[in-house]
């Protein structure tokens, strides 16, 4: 659909990503997936974007930075950023 990326940062265990995974893994959207309890750098990005939270799911859609989205919201931010 888009070559945007579309940067999921999850945790294990974490029932609102796993939510979130499902429609974002059956979308065709370019997602990377990244693990914050795997990848130090990670988690200061979500700290940077939430407040000072590692709270997952974070999405990052070029510059938009959407802390616990739906997706429609992620959906929404990948159709504007495709039209820049």
């Amino acid at each position: 659909m888009s070559n945007v990326e579309v940067e999921f940062y999850w945790r294990p265990g974490c029932g609102f990503c796993a939510a979130l995974d499902r429609p974002l893994s059956k979308s065709g959207f370019n997602i990377r997936k990244i693990n914050i309890w795997e990848d130090p750098a990670a988690a200061a990005r979500v700290r940077e974007v939430a407040n000072g939270n590692e709270t997952v799911p974070t999405v990052i859609v070029g510059s938009k930075a959407m802390v616990n989205p739906s997706f429609a919201e992620v959906e929404a931010a990948v159709k504007a950023a495709s039209a820049d």
